[in-house]
């Protein structure tokens, strides 16, 4: 990170230069790149362990145990590309999060600046204290979070859709597939229950596989899932679940930053002593940032809970069959299905990953600012 050296005081007014503008956007994307492809298998399981809290326990719609039986049901299923299934999306949208957290948490430091020399202007010290850096980074997450909503939501339309088809016994009501989809569910349900003999199940196995493979290509896009939103609920309806989104970046973000400063700062004066600059070693970026990464989970996780659920529904129960209720309307609904346990569906295995997620996010953050620098 650079907290201290992203801008500077001209006429007691703390500025951000086009140049360290561009350092933020480029280095922030590539990190974000990154560590996206390493985490997604896991936030693709994160999201389909959410999007079945909103079912209660009687109705049977429990489909995955925990992530590492989502994890290899996905792959046994679906295949390697399965557990990347709605990549390009969170990609490009983690590029554009992560550029714009950089650079909106670089603006906020130097508003601050500007703020604390307006106060005491004969202060020459740039430096911020950790409230003060959690406050910037909060407003950082409040500004991107507007940005990350619909890229979310489409997202995680994308990573529920193949949960419509699978070998169980309980398939999901005839009105959530296509009508061509309808007839392939009907057929291989009726196969499934009346196969007797070895060789005839086979078949149906063989013929299940097929068949999800052509489920598979008739599913929406990326383009379509957005013109479906936009026509039936309007430009609005691509922010659904935005106050899950604004709470958890808000605080998570807040923490994720504070957090990773703090440790960077004292494992940098372990080694260095008190007050000394310098750039941090690799290793002492990478391990403040998963820590920071670990803190950032579980400040508000069950924020994306509730968020995750409220964008699935539709995908998983139909078009047009479920009523849209208030973030805090579904939170107390999934509270009372499911417990505190249901709103906090998948928290180990995402801290899992977001620890080494964010260690690598600011390794290469601050190995590119160090190299470039």
């Amino acid at each position: 990170m650079h907290s201290t050296d992203s801008g500077s005081l001209e006429d007691g007014v703390a500025i951000v230069t086009a140049k360290e503008a561009a350092k933020d956007i480029a280095f922030g994307s590539v990190a974000g790149m990154i560590s996206e492809v390493f985490e997604y298998p896991f936030d693709l399981a994160k999201v389909r362990l959410q999007s079945q809290m909103l079912a209660p326990v009687s109705e049977g719609s429990i489909r995955f145990t925990g992530p590492w039986h989502c994890l290899t049901k996905t792959w046994t299923e679906e295949g390697f590309r399965g557990l990347y299934r709605g990549l390009p999306a969170p990609l490009a949208g983690s590029m554009a999060e992560t550029a714009a957290l950089f650079f909106a948490y670089s603006s906020f430091q130097n508003f601050l600046r500007a703020y604390s020399f307006s106060q005491h202007p004969h202060e020459t010290s740039l430096e911020l204290s950790v409230p003060q850096l959690g406050l910037a980074a909060a407003g950082a997450g409040f500004v991107t979070s507007f940005i990350l909503t619909p890229i979310e939501l489409v997202k995680c339309k994308m990573q529920v859709q193949m949960m419509n088809v699978h070998t169980s016994a309980r398939i999901p009501p005839i009105h959530t597939t296509p009508k061509p989809i309808k007839q392939i569910i009907q057929t291989n349900l009726i196969a499934q229950r009346t196969s007797n003999s070895t060789g005839r199940a086979k078949h149906s196995t063989l013929t299940l596989s097929a068949d999800r493979e052509a489920y598979r290509k008739r599913l929406p896009g990326v383009l379509d899932i957005i013109r479906t939103t936009v026509h039936d609920h309007g430009v609005r309806g691509l922010w659904l679940g935005h106050t899950g989104t604004l709470l958890r970046e808000t605080g998570g973000t807040a923490s994720w930053f504070a957090v990773k400063e703090l440790l960077a700062v004292k494992l940098k004066a372990r080694r260095l002593g008190e007050g000394i600059h310098g750039d941090l070693l690799p290793w002492e970026s990478a391990v403040s940032g998963a820590v920071s990464g670990g803190a950032c989970v579980l400040a508000l996780y069950p924020a994306d809970t509730v968020k995750s659920a409220m964008q699935t529904q539709e995908e998983l129960r139909g078009h047009g069959m479920v009523t849209r209720t208030s973030f805090w309307k579904t939170a107390t609904r999934m509270y009372a299905n499911h417990g505190v346990r249901g709103l906090y569906a998948g928290c180990g295995m995402t801290v899992m990953r977001a620890v080494p997620g964010s260690g690598i996010v600011f390794l290469v953050y601050d190995g590119l600012n160090s190299w470039f620098g």
